[in-house]
C-alpha cells in the first residue's frame, strides 16, 4: 500500500497540487491588488490547504473550535512539527488571520509574493529598526477580528519534541493586551518530518485550547503566558513527544 501511495503522489497528487499552488498564488496576488486583502489574503489559501490534504488523502480532525469567539483578535501559538502544520492551520483553524513567518520564505516562487500581497508578516531580525517595523506591522494587522498565528519555536522540530518558545509573540500579545490561544498540532511530524522526502498518509489533529487572557502588563505577564502556553501545548501531545531535553534551533 505504501508503494501505491508513493506512485499516486508522483503521478496524480503532486502535479495537481503544483497547479493548485500556482493558481492560488495568482488569485491571491491579483485579488489583493484589486482590493480586499482581508478576504483575498485568507480564503484562497484556506481552500488550497483543504485541497492539499484532500488530494493527499490525509484525514484531519479539529478539536475545540468553539473555544474562540468570532470577531475577536487573538495571538495563536502552535508547536511546529512539520511542513503540513501550515495546511492544517490555514485550512482548518476557521479564523481569518495573518502568519508571522521567516523572512527567507519571501523568496519562494509565487508563494512568497502571494504571502506579501496577502499582508502576512515576514520577521526581519537584521537590526532593531527592522524588528520594530515587523512589530508595528503585526500590531496594525490585529484589528477587525483578524488574528495572528505564530510558531514560537521559530523552526520545525527535528524529533517531534517541542523546542523552547521564543518570547516575540507573547511580547506582542502583552503590548496589545490580547489573549494567547495555544494550538497543539499532532500527526504532522508523521506526515512529513523536517528531514523527510516523502509524504506519509497519517491523520492530523489540531487542538484549540482555551484562550489565556493577559494577567497584567510587562515581563511578568509575558513569562507567565509563555510558560502556560508551552505546558498546555505539550500536554496534548502523545507521551513519546513530551518532556524532551530542550534543543535550541537557530534556523
Amino acid at each position: 500500500m505504501r508503494l501505491l501511495y508513493y506512485i499516486y503522489q508522483i503521478c496524480i497528487a503532486l502535479p495537481i497540487l503544483l497547479v493548485l499552488t500556482i493558481l492560488t498564488a495568482l488569485v491571491t496576488i491579483v485579488g489583493s491588488l484589486i482590493g480586499g486583502a482581508h478576504c483575498w489574503g485568507y480564503y484562497p489559501g484556506k481552500v488550497w490547504s483543504i485541497l492539499i490534504c484532500f488530494f493527499l488523502l490525509i484525514p484531519v480532525r479539529v478539536k475545540g473550535r468553539k473555544k474562540v469567539k468570532k470577531g475577536t483578535s487573538y495571538v495563536f501559538v502552535a508547536n511546529h512539527q512539520g511542513a503540513f502544520d501550515i495546511f492544517l492551520i490555514y485550512g482548518f483553524l476557521g479564523r481569518n488571520f495573518k502568519w508571522m513567518m521567516k523572512k527567507s520564505l519571501r523568496t519562494i516562487p509565487f508563494v512568497g509574493k502571494a504571502c506579501e500581497s496577502a499582508g502576512h508578516i515576514f520577521v526581519d531580525r537584521s537590526g532593531p529598526k527592522k524588528v520594530f517595523a515587523t512589530i508595528k506591522k503585526a500590531k496594525a494587522s490585529l484589528k477587525d477580528g483578524v488574528s495572528l498565528v505564530v510558531f514560537p519555536e521559530g523552526a520545525r522540530t527535528f524529533t517531534g519534541h517541542m523546542n523552547s518558545f521564543k518570547k516575540g509573540a507573547f511580547q506582542l500579545a502583552d503590548d496589545l493586551q490580547l489573549a494567547v490561544v495555544p494550538l497543539t498540532i499532532e500527526g504532522s511530524f508523521e506526515v512529513l518530518p523536517r528531514t523527510g522526502k516523502w509524504v506519509h498518509r497519517f491523520p492530523m489533529t489540531l487542538t484549540i485550547h482555551d484562550p489565556i487572557p493577559p494577567k497584567g502588563h510587562g515581563m511578568e505577564n509575558i513569562k507567565a503566558t509563555l510558560e502556560e502556553a508551552y505546558t498546555v501545548v505539550e500536554q496534548s501531545l502523545p507521551d513519546r513527544y513530551r518532556n524532551a531535553p530542550v534543543i535550541e534551533d537557530k534556523d
